[in-house]
C-alpha cells in the first residue's frame, strides 16, 4: 500500500512555515532534483544524462557520500548543476531530537558548503524547520510537488514516468534519487522525462542559491 502522495496536496505546505519551498513560480521550466548521492553508478548516469539534454539540476547529497566520493561531488558542482545538504546519514527528523537533527546537518555542512537543505524522507518537525530559517545564515529548505516513487520496488520505471507526466506542470519541483535503490527505475525513466519535457519545451533548471 502506498504511504506517500505522488503529488503535494495543495493543503499541506500551509502546515508549514513559509520559508519552505514546494515549488517554483509558474514559468515553462521544471526543477529536476536527485536525492541520496552521489553514488557510484547512479550519479555519473544522471550527469551524462543531464548533459546530453543540455539540462541542470540540483543534487540533495548525503554528507557520508560526499565523504566516499569526493570526485563525483566535484563532478556535480563542475558541470554547472546545484546542490544541497541531505544530513549527514539520511536522518529522519521526526524521530529525532532537535538538537541532534541540527547537529547532524551541520556535519554534512562541512562536506556540503551550501544554503540548500532538504530533510530526507521530507520529515521535519515544524520546530526543526523554525529552526534552520533563523538561524543567523538561514537554510532554504527545499521539498517538492512532485514524487516520481523511483525508491519504491512495487513500481516499474513507467509506473515512475507516469507519475511525473501525469502531475508535472510549470514551476514543478520534481523528486528522483541517485541511489542504488533507485536506480532500476530512475535509469529508465529519466530519459523520458528528459525527452518529454523537451517536446513541451519546458527549460531543466537548477534550484536557485537564493530567493
Amino acid at each position: 500500500m502506498r504511504t506517500y502522495w505522488v503529488k503535494t496536496p495543495a493543503w499541506l505546505p500551509k502546515c508549514f512555515p513559509k520559508s519552505l519551498v514546494w515549488k517554483m513560480p509558474r514559468t515553462p521550466a521544471v526543477y529536476l532534483t536527485f536525492d541520496d548521492g552521489p553514488h557510484p553508478e547512479a550519479t555519473p548516469l544522471v550527469l551524462d544524462l543531464l548533459k546530453k539534454y543540455q539540462a541542470k539540476a540540483t543534487f540533495f547529497c548525503i554528507g557520508k557520500n560526499v565523504a566516499l566520493y569526493p570526485d563525483l561531488f566535484q563532478r556535480i558542482k563542475d558541470e554547472g548543476h546545484t546542490f544541497g545538504n541531505h544530513t549527514y546519514n539520511h536522518l529522519n527528523g521526526w524521530r529525532n531530537e532537535n538538537s541532534v537533527y541540527l547537529q547532524n546537518i551541520l556535519k554534512a555542512q562541512r562536506l556540503i558548503p551550501s544554503s540548500l537543505f532538504r530533510p530526507p524522507y521530507g520529515r521535519i518537525k515544524l520546530s526543526q524547520a523554525r529552526i534552520l530559517s533563523k538561524r543567523k545564515a538561514p537554510w532554504t529548505v527545499y521539498m517538492w510537488d512532485v514524487l516520481s516513487g523511483d525508491f519504491d520496488t512495487t513500481l516499474s520505471p513507467s509506473d515512475c514516468i507516469n507519475n511525473v507526466i501525469e502531475n508535472a506542470e510549470q514551476g514543478s519541483i520534481i523528486v528522483f534519487h541517485d541511489s542504488e535503490k533507485a536506480l532500476p527505475r530512475m535509469k529508465e525513466a529519466l530519459p523520458t522525462l528528459l525527452e518529454f519535457c523537451q517536446q513541451k519545451n519546458w527549460e531543466l533548471k537548477p534550484l536557485p542559491t537564493q530567493l
